[in-house]
């Protein structure tokens, strides 16, 4: 059995108990509000999670490409969201393969988006349901009125193959509450019920049932945490499971030291309220991962007490774990001496 000495780096290692611990606290925590449990497998990109996930009670998964929602399909995952506009014929041959094998539900934000749909459940000769998805915020995809989502979910509902399943939005927040208390009655008076409204985000995920509004929770970055999640409030470093395990080359002053976790390695994205720098060093809290390169990173070691020397090798817990994860073919769990290598099976998929 490899141990995690045996490990060259850079190489992603994720703690096995402290992973299963995020999800079942998440999945406690739905259950417990009576929520449905829909995680975006974007974070992990893993057949072997997106199981774990329902085998714990999530009531299927959230994929944003169609690739990915191929490789979950291919492994026998049955239900799937594609939380992302599919465009186009090509996109929409696509759908209808993978409506062969799963059930599909696609977010929708415009009539171009619904022909899509439509075309793909007349190829499969099956069903596909839609969500309606509004902008709560975030200046993204969605549509931006009450009238242009009851506009399209009443094409959605007469369209053969399509079924308008509810709403869905991201992030979930207070704009949520006041878009749907809106939507509710003026769909109701058009006999058009909104049957689930979905709404995501893991900084907040704890307090979405306070809302009142959400029906299914979408969440993916929960399973192993970073920095950004810190510094959101939703976690702390021992919630943190995944770090990248790299080694200090080179010393070439007192105040920097060198690791071989670059931009290739490591995400360019920043931590927010997590602190500054590209990462944080668990054994060397004080050092900030300033610069990185390709294959370099650059850490300022001015305000350590103590400083690691050439040859230490180090964990870092990166800004932004989902990018970090696509990085990298293969990710190392570590379940106490014993380490196992886990293939990223949707890695790369952005189609």
């Amino acid at each position: 059995m490899v141990k995690i000495e045996d490990l060259d780096t850079p190489v992603p290692v994720i703690d096995r108990a402290v992973a299963e611990a995020n999800l079942k606290r998440m999945q406690d925590y739905c259950d417990a509000h009576g929520l449905r449990l829909r995680p975006h497998i974007k974070t992990h990109k893993s057949i072997a999670m997106a199981k774990r996930q329902l085998a714990l009670g999530a009531t299927g998964i959230t994929c944003q490409k169609l690739g990915e929602a191929e490789v979950m399909a291919d492994a026998g995952i049955e239900d799937i969201l594609i939380s992302y506009p599919l465009i186009g014929p090509i996109k929409a041959r696509r759908l209808a393969a993978l409506a062969g094998r799963a059930r599909m539900t696609v977010a929708i934000d415009s009539d171009v988006a619904l022909e899509t749909v439509a075309a793909a459940a007349a190829e499969a000769g099956r069903g596909i349901a839609v969500l309606i998805e509004f902008d709560s915020g975030l200046g993204r995809t969605g549509v931006t009125s009450v009238e242009a989502a009851l506009a399209l979910a009443e094409k959605a509902a007469v369209t053969p193959g399509v079924t308008f399943a509810g709403l869905m939005t991201y992030p979930a927040n207070e704009n949520t509450v006041t878009f749907v208390n809106v939507a509710r009655p003026a769909f109701a008076a058009a006999g058009l019920p909104i049957p689930m409204v979905s709404g995501g985000g893991t900084p907040a995920a704890f307090h979405l049932h306070e809302l009142g509004v959400i029906d299914e929770v979408r969440v993916g970055t929960y399973i192993y945490n970073d920095r950004m999640m810190m510094g959101a409030g939703h976690a702390r470093l021992a919630d943190c499971a995944l770090d990248i395990l790299a080694t200090v080359i080179s010393r070439p002053t007192p105040d920097r030291a060198i690791i071989d976790a670059g931009s290739k390695s490591l995400t360019s994205d920043p931590a927010g309220a997590g602190g500054p720098g590209h990462g944080l060093i668990r054994a060397y809290p004080d050092a900030i991962v300033e610069r990185l390169t390709e294959e370099h990173g650059m850490v300022d070691l001015s305000a350590c007490a103590k400083k690691p020397e050439i040859g230490e090798r180090v964990r870092i817990v990166p800004n932004h774990v989902c990018p970090v994860v696509n990085l990298h073919d293969w990710v190392f769990v570590v379940d106490g001496d014993d380490v196992e290598e886990w293939p990223v099976d949707a890695r790369g998929l952005t189609r």
